[in-house]
Order: structure tokens, then sequence, then C-alpha cells
């Protein structure tokens, strides 16, 4: 059933892009109700550090090097869509278990909790590998922006409603039943994971290239490294990896914990930048294919270390609303950014390993990852513990005769100096990012341009009816499409 298939035809590959869009969105449900906002809620819950919040980060990045192996075991065994389903099936069981986590002693939930997203992380890392490699091959590289942006477009989505979900539900239990709403939580996980996988097998896996000659895995691992280009795009994706690991893990602890808000308002703040990314990502699909992944890169890395400084500066205001507010316009802006850098950083890596060695390309970049994402969130972790009772104020002094008066101009505590060193890092990602050739050069301007006028006609496009509805996203599905058809015309 789950068998390589000789050719994959023009229809059966626009149904298992359909399949491979559905998978995402549920996974994504899946993730909602098990990672991200809740995941660290919870922990919180039990006590956690901003140590151990460093470490539940950092598990992700360094389970990374799981590829390694996972890549010698899709070249021997040439199966990966039966890798990738069986390794995230038997992932998404063990969410399911976590259900159990909550009625545990705290200490003893914790370590488990740390446990189970090790192997979880691991599995994820090796069906990943699969799937990339699979993927790399199936899709054909002029469609890459489009179907990205689509599958990520649905992803973001479900992923709004199931956080929004999943923080009512912890919101709506009292103090003392918590327990019940995060089992809860973790048990629509895992069952919504087992609708992602049933999606997955459903897309078509074409055989893979012939091997080339057997090489250890350190011999095919130097040619990424090799690779001039490719070896800038991974010091560029490192670079990334570490400077927004600084601060992006630390936001939800940050609003829980310095802010005081509930987790139903954290959630609607991150439902809000992920309504944000989705309704851009089309755009992003669009330019990226139309001008340059580098383009869109140059515009939205700046506007994304821009909004992680801008945190410092919400206590700016005295009034809650206002600040509030603006914790809202930042949101959003950072997930504007974050949809144009997740669809043009995966094109990149796509686009620049060569075609029949995608495998040992991606693991390259997965190693990287595991390093950089790995030690990012500890180092800050350990920092945010350091600078705890810190404070760092720039204060303006005016001394007369008859008075005497201070004006703090700028002050940092606590998490603030995580998200201004983060922002400075900022600085080296666009140097390496300017390190990188993907071909044809294209400004800031242009992109900037191109996103307005794109945006521009898809509002227009929008009847009274259109805007009268939440999420319009079909009307959106249907004018990409159509402004596609017409560019393929006109060629």
């Amino acid at each position: 059933m789950l068998e390589p298939v000789e050719t994959v035809t023009p229809q059966a590959l626009a149904a298992g892009e359909r399949a491979l869009v559905r998978d995402l969105a549920w996974a994504s449900m899946s993730g909602a109700f098990s990672g991200g906002v809740i995941l660290v809620a919870f922990a919180l819950s039990l006590g956690a550090t901003p140590v151990m919040v460093g470490v539940l980060a950092a598990i992700p990045y360094l389970t990374q090097a799981s590829q390694l192996p996972a890549t010698l075991l899709v070249e021997r065994v040439r199966q990966r869509r039966k890798i990738g389903v069986f390794a995230i099936t038997a992932m998404r069981v063990l969410i399911l278990s976590m259900a159990a986590l909550p009625f545990l002693p705290h200490g003893m939930a914790l370590t488990f909790l740390v446990g189970s997203q090790v192997v979880i992380a691991a599995l994820n890392a090796i069906g990943a590998c699969a799937v990339n490699s699979w993927l790399h091959q199936l899709i054909p590289h002029e469609k890459l922006g489009h179907f990205f942006s689509r599958r990520l477009f649905s992803g973001t989505t479900l992923a709004c409603l199931g956080t929004l979900a999943a923080g009512a539900l912890v919101d709506h239990f009292p103090p003392h039943r918590t327990v019940q709403a995060y089992a809860l939580s973790f048990a629509l996980a895992g069952l919504t994971g087992f609708v992602s996988s049933f999606y997955l097998g459903r897309a078509p896996e074409p055989v893979m290239h012939a091997a080339g000659p057997s090489v250890s895995m350190r011999q095919r691992l130097r040619g990424p490294f090799r690779d001039a280009n490719f070896r800038a795009l991974l010091m560029f994706l490192g670079a990334w990896i570490v400077a927004s690991n600084l601060a992006a893990p630390f936001i939800t602890v940050y609003l829980m914990e310095q802010r005081g808000y509930a987790v139903g308002t954290v959630t609607s703040l991150w439902v809000t930048s992920q309504l944000a990314n989705a309704l851009t990502l089309y755009l992003w699909g669009r330019l990226s294919d139309r001008l340059s992944n580098k383009g869109v890169l140059a515009v939205v890395l700046p506007v994304y270390f821009l909004c992680v400084l801008a945190l410092c500066f919400v206590d700016e205001s005295f009034d809650p609303h206002w600040q509030l507010g603006s914790l809202y316009v930042i949101h959003f802006l950072m997930g504007v950014a974050t949809g144009g850098i997740g669809l043009a950083t995966g094109n990149l890596g796509l686009k620049l390993a060569p075609q029949g060695e995608g495998t040992v390309y991606l693991a390259a970049i997965g190693l990287v990852s595991a390093v950089a994402g790995g030690t990012a969130p500890i180092v800050a972790g350990a920092l945010a513990q350091a600078f705890q009772a810190s404070q760092l104020s720039a204060v303006v002094r005016f001394t007369s005769p008859a008075s005497q008066h201070e004006m703090a101009l700028v002050s940092f505590a606590h998490w603030e100096f995580l998200f201004a060193i983060s922002a400075m890092a900022g600085f080296y990602v666009l140097h390496a990012l300017s390190r990188v050739r993907e071909g044809r050069e294209v400004s800031e301007r242009q992109v900037v341009q191109q996103f307005a006028l794109e945006a521009w006609r898809s509002v227009n496009n929008l009847s009274s009816t259109a805007f009268g509805a939440m999420f319009p996203f079909e009307r959106l599905s249907e004018r990409r499409k159509w402004w596609r058809a017409r560019e393929s015309r006109g060629r």
C-alpha cells in the first residue's frame, strides 16, 4: 500500500498535493493541542525554570541529529513514504500517551515530559528526513512556492483554531482542575495526529533515483559542506536559528510570568501572529516564485527583528490597554514576517540541493539546525535565569539648585535582555544572507512593491460579502489560481 510507484501521473500528483495539504493542516491542529503555548504553559504549571523551558525548546533541534542515521535508513530501504508514515504515526501514539502526565506528581511529570519530548522529536526528525527527500523529488521546483504556500496556509489556519480552542479549554477549567484540561488537550492532539498520518499515506512516492557508489556518511556529508554556495546557506540558516531562538521560545513565558496574562490571552496573541502568517503566505509564495527567496528574506528579516526589539518597549505606555494593543500589533507584524521567512528558507534548502542528492543535503541542514537550535535556547534560558533580578536603564538626569529630575529613556529587565540580544544578532543574519547566491538578484524595493501590489489585488477582489466573513480563504485561493492561469497563458 505504501510502496513507491514507477510513474506519478499528473492526476496522481494533483491528488497527492491535496492530500499533503490536508496532512499538514491536521498535523498543525495536533501541534496546537500538544506544543507551542500549551506545552510551555503546562511546563510552567509543573514549576519549570527558564533553563528547563530552554531545554524543551532545544530538544526539537538537538534531535535533528537523528536525521543522519535516518538518511542511511532511507538510502538502504528506499521506501520514504513507509518510513515517514510509520515514524510519524509512532510519534502520535506517544503524544496520545502524554494525556497521563498531568495526573503524575509535578517532579515526575516534568521528567517524563522532557523524556517524551526527546522521543517525539527524534521520531519526527526521522519522519521529516524521509518526507523531505520524498517531496524534494515529487514536487516540481517551479511549483515549490505555490505548493508550500497552500500547504502552510491550511496548516496555520487549523493551528489557529486549535490553539484558540486549547487556550479556551485551559482557561475554562478552574485552577484545581487544569490537569484535566491538559490531559484532554494532549488526547485531542494524538487523535488529530492520526488523521494527519492517514492523509500523508495517500500521497504518491516516486521511485528513488539510482544511488551512486557506496560511500560512508562522513564522505557523503562532505558534499554539502564543500559546496561553497550551500555552505553559505548553512551559515545563514545557522545564524537565523541562533538569533531567533534566543528570544522566540521565551515570548510565552514573558507574557505569562512578567506580564501576567492568562493562557487564553497568550493564545489569542499567538493566533493573531498565525492569522497574519496565513493571510500573507500565498503572497510570499507567489513572490518567491516570481522574484527570489533571497529577496523575500531581505525584506522580512529586518521586520522580524524590529518586532523582537519592540517587545522591550511595551512598558513605555502605562495604560494596560495600550500595552496589550501594542502586543497585538507586534504579533501581527511578526506573523507577516515569519510567514515569508519560513517559506523562503524552506524553498532555498530544496532549491539549492542538487537533484538526486536531496536526502544528504537536507540532512546537512538538519545537522546545522541541531547544533544551532540546540545550543541557543539553553544558553538563553541560562542568561534569563541570571538576569532574573537585573535591570538596565539609560537615564537622563537634570539637576538645578532648586530641583532634580530623572527620566529613564530605556529600561530592560529580565526577558527583555534576551529580546535585545536577539535583535542585535539579526545584523549578522542579514550579513550571512548576503553571501548566499540564489540566481537572479532582486532588490528589496521590488519585493515590497510586488507584495503591496498583490495585497491590493487580493483586497480589491474581495466582495462586501467576503469582508463580512471572518475567514474568506476560499476567495484568496481562487484569486491565486486565476492569476497563475493568466500568467501561464501570457508566457
